[in-house]
């Protein structure tokens, strides 16, 4: 007779204290490289770090008695310094990678503005970002998190188990994910009947991202947040989970990709002091064609998440979670 082995039931404050621990140890492992400014992944690695430890912190916050100095606020307002300058990065990058190697030499030479502009933002943004990490807001922060860890103190709701209370964590993130009006942009509604515009063309495009950018950038934020969360509890769940997670992952590429040309787009004018397409018309058309084949891809997903029974599979896996080890974090 084989017996079935039970997984291990873990209360709401163990998986609290993991997270924490976890995600602080990944933000202060690069600390002195990003203080360095040793290599642009360090940037990268403690920023996530920081978004992964303010995901938990937020989702917690109702089980833990933290200090004010280690607040999600706080915790937020590094973060966004250490974005800042990451985004320069992705920034220099992309433009040193996809799109000088297919331009005319008039556009490359012109390109060299861009990049000595760029240099000096990284400066500034760098100076700002080492001051950030030397600041008594980030000492008090690590010190109040390090603390906290040696003596952990939780609300009475964290002695719940996690399965129990699972659900409840993770929908209300979720539903203002499917409610979000960025899923609208790109559509006609007609007696309550959803329709996708198909047949569009990249100047339609252009158009809807002038009134409706933001929008999409803000469903893009939307998703990170959920995925992060999920990401929290992997583990309880199986594939099904998993391939959610990472169609989650898969829209805020897109989009966060599509926000990113939008970004490039207005900053090379602001560098230029004119429309990108007078300057650098090679790359505007760049820009152009890159936005319009993300949002080719971008369209079925859209499509997919208007019908009921994909949503309402989302809630059922929710629902019923599945013990698994075979859960991975990515970035």
């Amino acid at each position: 007779m084989t017996l079935a082995i039970k997984p291990t039931v873990k209360s709401l404050q163990e998986y609290a204290y993991h997270a924490i621990e976890q995600h602080l140890h990944k933000t202060l492992k690069w600390e002195k490289a990003v203080k360095k400014d040793e290599h642009p992944e360090a940037l990268h690695q403690m920023r996530v770090g920081m978004r992964r430890l303010r995901t938990a912190i937020s989702r917690f916050d109702l089980l833990l008695n933290l200090p004010q100095s280690a607040s999600e606020q706080k915790i937020g307002k590094i973060a966004r310094h250490l974005g800042k300058l990451r985004d320069i990065d992705v920034l220099k990058e992309t433009l040193e990678t996809d799109y000088q190697p297919h331009l005319p030499p008039k556009e490359q030479k012109l390109l060299q503005t861009a990049f000595t502009a760029l240099n000096k933002q990284r400066k500034k943004e760098l100076s700002h970002t080492q001051k950030t990490l030397q600041s008594e807001t980030y000492k008090s922060l690590k010190q109040a998190l390090t603390d906290w860890l040696e003596q952990p103190s939780y609300q009475p709701l964290a002695s719940l188990p996690i399965q129990q209370v699972l659900p409840d964590l993770l929908l209300p993130e979720i539903s203002s994910f499917l409610l979000h009006t960025g899923w609208l942009v790109g559509t006609d509604i007609k007696d309550s009947e959803i329709k996708i515009c198909t047949n569009w063309q990249p100047e339609n495009l252009e158009t809807e991202l002038i009134t409706q950018g933001e929008n999409i950038h803000d469903l893009r934020k939307q998703a990170k947040r959920v995925r992060y969360q999920m990401e929290l509890f992997s583990n309880l769940y199986g594939d099904s989970y998993a391939a959610y997670v990472a169609e989650v992952k898969n829209i805020q590429d897109i989009l966060g990709s599509m926000q990113d040309s939008v970004v490039m787009g207005e900053w090379l004018t602001d560098v230029f002091k004119s429309e990108i397409e007078i300057n650098l018309p090679h790359i505007a058309a760049l820009l152009k064609e890159n936005r319009y084949q993300l949002w080719q891809q971008w369209q079925p997903l859209q499509e997919r998440y208007f019908q009921t029974e994909h949503r309402h599979k989302i809630h059922l896996i929710i629902l019923n979670p599945t013990p698994t080890l075979n859960a991975q974090e990515t970035d």
